[in-house]
């Protein structure tokens, strides 16, 4: 395990660079501060990153980004307005091991952004999406610093097609960044027409556990 000392670069950090991004962003997106300097270190200790990286840098530098009027959630060392650090939030959801994942960032309809680190495809060290209406992990083809600059610059009207609702903006502004949308029927399943999804706001935890249950019961979707 690396001490703080080797995981922060002073020579070269990645926060300047991070940060041009930021400013030149075309989705809305907040930056939240750290909230103490103790816990941002405790955070890159625990997810073993140097801050030369832009994963490094955005644990290290800031609590994390809410894309979009919170829309998008990427994961930084925790706030009070997104209280699920990088590490914290990964701990009893992912195997420690080499070849697990990383859950890096999510958003309000329960999907989950991942960093492959070999459980999901042969593509290592790139995002894959847990789309929540297929229950399935979908290879996006992006790199880390790649994926974050697609949810500062992206089309996410298009990535989210027929899944956001006329005032959606405003509804999701009032979540917290431990909530998603729970719906009803559920998204993985067609409604039947007769009236529209349901949807009232649930901790993300349990769509998570809900999600990763019912895509083990029901197996792979067909492609």
């Amino acid at each position: 395990m690396r001490t703080l000392s080797e995981l922060v670069d002073t020579a070269d950090p990645g926060w300047p660079l991070v940060q041009g991004w930021l400013a030149e962003a075309r989705n809305p997106v907040d930056v939240l501060p750290i909230v103490s300097r103790a816990q941002a270190e405790q955070a890159l200790l625990a997810v073993q990153v140097t801050t030369r990286s832009p994963m490094g840098a955005l644990v290290y530098e800031t609590g994390g980004l809410l894309i979009d009027s919170g829309w998008l959630r990427v994961l930084g060392s925790g706030h009070p307005r997104l209280s699920r650090s990088l590490p914290g939030w990964n701990e009893g959801r992912t195997s420690p091991q080499p070849d697990g994942f990383l859950l890096v960032a999510d958003d309000v309809l329960g999907g989950f952004f991942a960093l492959n680190g070999g459980a999901l495809g042969p593509d290592l060290g790139h995002i894959y999406y847990f789309a929540p209406d297929r229950l399935a992990w979908e290879p996006l083809e992006l790199g880390y610093s790649d994926f974050l600059n697609f949810c500062l610059n992206g089309d996410l009207d298009q990535f989210y097609e027929g899944q956001r609702w006329p005032g959606w903006a405003a509804e999701t502004r009032r979540l917290d960044g431990s909530q998603g949308w729970g719906f009803v029927p559920f998204l993985w399943l067609q409604p039947d027409g007769s009236a529209p999804r349901r949807r009232q706001a649930v901790p993300l935890a349990e769509l998570w556990t809900l999600e990763q249950d019912m895509a083990r019961q029901l197996g792979p979707p067909p492609k």
